[in-house]
């Protein structure tokens, strides 16, 4: 098959993945595999080989990213059970003060968006930005937009979210690296994106409380603990992973390889290990040690889990699609029409992550559909760790941005807010796309001295 025609056999398969997502209303899942195979026998692919394909795609991608999303599901619900998301939120308003809410909350989200899925997120802090809203006697968007945007760069750009650690283990990407680029890139986001714009638009969205909502929603599906821990010891056990990867990324760029810090390092620093130490601790110092028996802990695991089965199936399945891409030989041709143009990878990335947002709705099967299709452009490449990092995160820089009514967090905002449809694309899709933006800036003239 000629360049040409893989490129417009390729361009056919996303064509198609969008129709039976957004027309036919297919599940992500199920339009993935079908678009995969489908492809698989137009780009020659042995029949016979298809489902050997699939099932290394399919385990190639969920080997690494089913530990960490699953290791990094039980930690958030042990937060949450345990009060120890609403001690971070109340510490950290409580610091920066009234008259710099906006702020303190972008940080809140931000912080609490890494252990914590972003749904679960808004539904628990929603009741404590209601209540800051009436304390202030302020308006509900120059409060919420913040703390969104907070919660979307957290979940967007920086593991052990799905999204980032899916594309990290597509493109294989160092986690710390993935981890300190993603941070560094959504302050200035949540910035611009939440804060100021938050403030902005405040004046032409004015909207209260709604009063559907006014109430505390109060989780009851799982057991609480005698105390709430404090902020230092919560903050302390968050860094213990964050430190042990980043320490790993470290050693290894400055100390030799047959170092004993590198060694020991390379083992407790793999993010899976990492996350690991950070589950038992959490188990250990927010769950038993104030109250929560082995019974109360096993219910918190296991509800952990129920919501990223949903979620890993997409993912393994987008690197199904990946390990087609591959196999078909797309890499070489994208190299050779795309190295023609002078497009930088990096911006690349982040074009075919918003097209996919755009059309898709979902900002993980974006996200994971775009570093598939990247990834051939970055293998036998000399790359440096940095380098392939920055293109992780400029995919979910990418897979943010205008966000609309073809994507799930839009309702759920909207229907929070109180917003109308026009108020929630003033709001929200603009606040993202400002996020989106300012992200990927921010990393593409980080990439150039990394």
């Amino acid at each position: 098959m000629s360049t040409a025609a893989l490129l417009l056999t390729i361009a056919g398969a996303v064509v198609v993945l969008f129709l039976l997502i957004m027309q036919l209303k297919l599940h992500a899942f199920v339009a993935l595999l079908l678009t995969s195979i489908l492809t698989a026998v137009i780009v020659g692919i042995p029949l016979h080989e298809i489902i050997d394909t699939v099932e290394e795609g399919m385990g190639g991608v969920l080997g690494f990213v089913a530990i960490i999303v699953g290791l990094g599901a039980m930690f958030g619900q042990v937060l949450r059970a345990t009060g120890a998301a609403e001690k971070i939120a109340d510490t950290l308003v409580e610091a920066f003060g009234e008259k710099r809410l906006p702020w303190s909350l972008g940080a809140t989200g931000l912080i609490l968006a890494i252990p914590v899925f972003f749904d679960v997120l808004l539904v628990m802090l929603m009741p404590l930005v209601f209540s800051l809203v009436r304390k202030a006697q302020t308006t509900l968007v120059v409060l919420a937009l913040p703390l969104l945007a907070g919660i979307s760069a957290g979940h967007s750009l920086v593991p052990p979210t799905p999204g980032p650690v899916a594309a990290a283990g597509v493109l294989g990407a160092d986690l710390g690296w993935v981890i300190a680029l993603g941070l560094a890139a959504s302050v200035p986001a949540v910035i611009l994106g939440g804060v100021f714009y938050g403030k902005f638009i405040s004046r032409y969205v004015t909207v209260g409380v709604p009063e559907d909502l006014d109430q505390d929603d109060e989780d009851e599906d799982g057991p609480e603990s005698d105390s709430t821990p404090s902020f230092p010891l919560i903050l302390t056990i968050l860094a213990i992973p964050l430190a042990l990867i980043l320490g790993n990324t470290a050693s290894e760029a400055l100390l030799d390889e047959d170092h004993m810090v590198t060694q020991v390092l390379a083992l407790v620093g793999d993010p899976i290990v990492a996350l690991i130490i950070a589950v038992l601790l959490a188990f250990y110092v927010l769950g038993a040690r104030r109250g929560l028996g082995r019974e109360d802990l096993q219910k918190v695991a296991s509800s952990a889990l129920t919501p990223v089965g949903l979620i890993l199936l997409v993912t393994g399945a987008g690197g199904v699609f990946g390990q087609v891409l591959e196999d078909s030989g797309v890499g070489e041709a994208l190299e050779e029409t795309v190295g023609g143009l002078g497009v930088p990878v990096i911006v690349l990335a982040f074009l075919t992550a918003a097209l996919l947002r755009i059309a898709l709705g979902s900002g993980t099967v974006a996200t994971v559909t775009a570093a598939a299709i990247i990834a051939p452009l970055l293998e036998g490449g000399e790359h440096t760790a940095g380098m392939v990092a920055a293109v992780v995160v400029a995919i979910g820089a990418g897979a943010t941005v205008l966000s609309h009514v073809n994507d799930s967090g839009f309702w759920l905002v909207n229907r929070y807010l109180g917003l109308n449809e026009k108020q929630t694309l003033m709001t929200w899709t603009a606040m993202q796309t400002i996020l989106g933006v300012t992200a990927f800036g921010t990393v593409w003239a980080i990439s150039l001295v990394v």
